[in-house]
């Protein structure tokens, strides 16, 4: 059975002390909760004080990007060495990332590539933008994004997928339960199309989107839904426990 995870993406929030304070309100409540992969992603700048806060706890820790070089003249970057001594995930390919940043599949694949090889679990992300999903490109899109991202790459126990459908990002407008699990139904093919059908059926693939307390129990009762790629609720301690909560009652 896959092991739902339910990790929080701070992105670009939260000082020191913020991130502190924060991730010590929900330490212990998430120790009681059994069943579920509790991740948080802080900023950059947090990680190592975070990393003192969930010691010893059952809180996993993760990074929001890294670069695909392990070191040299790139000012302003991170290695997956850098990482690799502080947390275990990485959140790789990011709509946001993907967007702002030009982190093009080819890119995305390089990162993959990076972070597997310091032992890093790398979190995909695929999704489409609004004008794809209402011309109908939605399959056409995430299995590119797939097939690209994932080039080159023998399969490992260690990756993770995580669809995010960028119009509902932020937005608070969430993909609804059917549409969501039918898409990551879809996600688990193109998987079993490149691996086979044992790396699809244990692979574990996220929802990402305006998750939230009000809308999680509908989401993780979904069968191809392993778990969510949480953002601005997660900055909220108690709509996190929550999210969590209600994912280990149903799993």
């Amino acid at each position: 059975m896959r092991i739902p995870m339910i990790a929080g993406n701070w992105k670009m929030n939260t000082t020191v002390s913020e991130a502190i304070a924060l991730v010590n309100e929900m330490r212990q409540p998430l120790d009681e909760i059994d069943g579920v992969d509790k991740v948080v992603c802080p900023p950059f700048v947090s990680l190592a004080a975070v990393y003192g806060a969930v010691k010893g706890s059952s809180v996993r820790l993760g990074a929001q990007n890294l670069y695909f070089k392990e070191k040299g003249a790139y000012t302003g970057e991170i290695s997956p060495l850098m990482l690799a001594d502080l947390c275990e995930i990485v959140i790789i390919g990011h709509s946001e990332r993907r967007q702002f940043f030009d982190d093009t599949d080819e890119v995305v694949n390089n990162k993959i590539k990076a972070a597997l090889k310091v032992g890093l679990k790398p979190i995909l992300c695929v999704g489409e933008k609004l004008e794809d999903n209402e011309a109908g490109k939605t399959e056409e899109v995430v299995t590119g994004q797939l097939g690209s991202s994932l080039a080159g790459i023998d399969y490992s126990t260690s990756l993770i997928v995580a669809y995010e459908p960028i119009w509902a990002i932020g937005t608070g407008k969430a993909a609804t339960s059917q549409q969501a699990n039918d898409i990551i139904g879809l996600i688990r093919r193109n998987i079993s199309q490149l691996y086979g059908g044992e790396a699809a059926g244990e692979l574990r693939i996220l929802y990402g989107g305006s998750v939230n307390g009000a809308n999680a129990t509908e989401l993780m009762q979904q069968p191809e839904i392993d778990g969510a790629l949480v953002g601005g609720a997660s900055l909220k301690a108690e709509e996190f426990l929550s999210i969590v909560r209600q994912t280990s009652a149903i799993r």
